[in-house]
């Protein structure tokens, strides 16, 4: 128990509780130590506490705290990556945000081209769901909403008759970008990162056709990395680590504390990647879409 995070229930001496017993009361903290008849708990503010060890009543390890950046919540947390490509537009619906690219190159994406369903539209939920409809039929998309797996959001519009997709499902996975880097090894071969104003590309190979490649966008001290890909003949030789770790520093040097990124859950070797960086998951996004759309 001894440097774990541990709740512990104590006896109250000289105190009455409310229903005219014994009173007793609760501290959560790291425990210090254990022994010689004496408990020490540090609580997250102020001093160790010693604790007679005849007076607890009951003690179980808790998990550690969240870090501060899992403390975001989800519509903080996704409002970062708003940030990820240029060009589109958002409107407001309430709290859900109504995004769209006017000029997609290629397919449109689903990110760029959804409604972010998170929070309260500030309308019944039916009439928020069609008002989202109707904003991308007026754009001649499909209806699409982006919501957290398995919320509460997600299973009042199933009732209402959205569905899942049935591909695209992500986990948005955070980690500290000084720790990343620490994990990582320098580059060891050249990585040449291009910059404009919070986009960066880095790429390893030959400059018009990179054997690796990976780009970055900045959101005040969030970096979000997407799109780091290694040609096939070249994998297993370290190129992706490189590519991410040449941008981690190029985040570093921009004031990046935090780095995150999607990954799909039907890749597990690339959750696995990132998951061996430090990468942890914050929450898991799914696309709902209106049958016949």
């Amino acid at each position: 128990m001894i440097g774990q995070r541990v709740v512990i229930r104590r006896l109250v001496r000289g105190e009455t509780g409310p229903t005219g017993g014994p009173a007793f009361t609760d501290l959560l903290g790291e425990c210090l130590a254990w022994g010689d008849g004496v408990a020490v708990v540090r609580p997250a503010s102020g001093p160790a506490v010693e604790i007679a060890i005849a007076d607890i009543v009951s003690g179980k390890p808790v998990p550690p705290r969240p870090s501060v950046r899992h403390r975001v919540s989800v519509a903080d947390a996704e409002a970062h990556t708003a940030r990820l490509w240029g060009g589109i537009e958002a409107t407001a619906l309430g709290e859900w945000v109504l995004r769209t690219e006017p000029a997609p190159r290629g397919r449109p994406r689903k990110r760029a081209n959804s409604c972010l369903a998170v929070g309260d539209p500030g309308l019944p939920l039916p009439d928020a769901a069609a008002r989202a409809a109707a904003f991308y039929a007026e754009r001649d998309r499909p209806a699409l909403l982006h919501v957290e797996a398995a919320s509460d959001e997600e299973a009042a519009l199933t009732e209402l008759g959205w569905a899942p997709l049935g591909h695209g499902d992500a986990d948005l996975r955070l980690a500290s970008v000084s720790r990343v880097r620490r994990t990582l090894r320098r580059p060891s071969r050249p990585v040449e990162v291009t910059a404009s104003g919070p986009f960066a590309t880095a790429t390893a190979g030959d400059g018009c056709d990179p054997t690796a490649e990976g780009r970055a966008a900045l959101d005040g001290d969030w970096l979000g990395l997407h799109g780091v890909t290694v040609d096939p003949a070249y994998r297993r030789r370290g190129l992706a680590t490189d590519v991410i770790a040449a941008l981690l520093e190029w985040g570093a040097e921009q004031g990046a504390t935090t780095a995150w990124l999607h990954v799909e859950t039907d890749n597990p070797g690339g959750g696995a990647l990132w998951e061996s960086l430090g990468f942890t998951t914050h929450h898991t996004m799914r696309y709902l879409t209106r049958p016949g759309s």
